[in-house]
């Protein structure tokens, strides 16, 4: 195809509210250059990691400047981490990618470095990504999903939500026949985890609103109400994404040598634990962002047989992202919101 040297997206100018969502015709289309693939957009999923990054969540309170966890962005910048897009340019060196090709990427990809061999980079972070119609990425971070029986839409709904999912089940090691809790089910991680949780065989108790279980109970999962209390020493796994004041009920509720893993905290970043109950009950607690290739590389295997298929919600034009954002937030929607370019 003919690749045009401007496009339409959406600029983030800076950290603050949807106000700093910016539309454009002007663009630059990049030019891949050694080792990488030009993209052309065709789903991307919203995701709270957006949002958090849009109003600078991610910073520490004493270095919101530096940028804390994340760095500091450079602006503008094109968010968005959730990429579905067919190749349509190669840069030089590139050969284990087709042009036409479908593809996918994690959101944080590992560039590890000898002081840092857990580094990674966020697309739509430190580098531009899907909130456009074309992105430019490194191919190393692509994976083919061209023989997937899914929708565009459905696979731009999966790669954070799915990638996270997964990688914390593979960080925590569930197994079948394990007694696994995950919270926040109704959304899009939780919703992930609970049915890959289910793939392994595991014993899934899923906790989520009344008002949003409906989808989940069709998985097989136990479902428990949000504010359901939790019996102790129930489960030998807690995939946790909520975080809040109810963090030490989830950590109770694990038996002896238990797990916990989470990768979020809608609920509140800062908890209260008691450090007594993790060391005399020989917890292990899993902090879950980093991804290796090799574990997303499993999760494009699902993708490609098909065996999951995410929930999407409600679609909107990628020109109405703070519309969607909003939605987001409001929490009134199960499952994914996805942007179409």
């Amino acid at each position: 195809m003919s690749i045009p040297a401007r496009m339409s997206g959406v600029w983030l100018t800076g950290h603050g509210g949807p106000e700093m969502l910016v539309w454009s015709d002007e663009i630059p289309v990049p030019r891949p250059g050694k080792g990488e693939v030009l993209v052309k957009v065709l789903a991307a999923g919203v995701n709270p990691t957006d949002i958090n990054t849009r109003v600078g969540w991610y910073a520490r309170d004493d270095d919101a400047e530096g940028g804390g966890w994340g760095g500091a962005l450079q602006f503008p910048r094109v968010q968005g981490g959730d990429l579905c897009g067919r190749v349509v340019a190669l840069g030089e060196g590139v050969e284990d990618l087709a042009i036409g090709a479908r593809v996918i990427c994690p959101v944080n990809q590992a560039e590890p470095t000898p002081d840092n061999p857990m580094g990674f980079v966020a697309i739509g972070s430190e580098y531009d990504g899907a909130f456009a119609e074309f992105c430019r990425v490194p191919s190393r971070h692509l994976h083919d999903v061209t023989a997937s029986p899914l929708s565009d839409t459905e696979i731009g709904a999966m790669p954070c939500a799915y990638g996270t999912a997964h990688n914390l089940l593979t960080r925590s090691g569930i197994a079948s026949g394990e007694r696994v809790l995950i919270t926040g089910a109704s959304g899009g991680v939780g919703y992930a985890a609970v049915q890959l949780a289910l793939m392994r065989g595991a014993k899934v108790t899923a906790q989520c609103s009344a008002a949003k279980s409906a989808h989940v109970r069709e998985t097989g999962a136990t479902v428990i109400e949000r504010e359901a209390d939790l019996e102790a020493a129930s489960f030998d796994v807690v995939i946790d994404i909520v975080g809040g004041p109810r963090w030490m009920e989830r950590l109770d509720a694990l038996r002896p040598g238990g797990r916990y893993a989470t990768s979020g905290a809608i609920a509140g970043p800062m908890v209260e634990a008691d450090l007594r109950t993790i060391y005399l009950h020989d917890l292990t607690i899993f902090g879950c962002t980093h991804q290796s290739r090799d574990t997303f590389a499993e999760l494009a295997a699902i993708i490609n047989s098909g065996a999951v298929r995410p929930l999407v919600s409600k679609t909107y034009p990628l020109r109405d992202i703070a519309a969607a954002q909003d939605d987001l937030q409001s929490g009134r929607y199960p499952g994914k919101i996805v942007l179409i370019p």
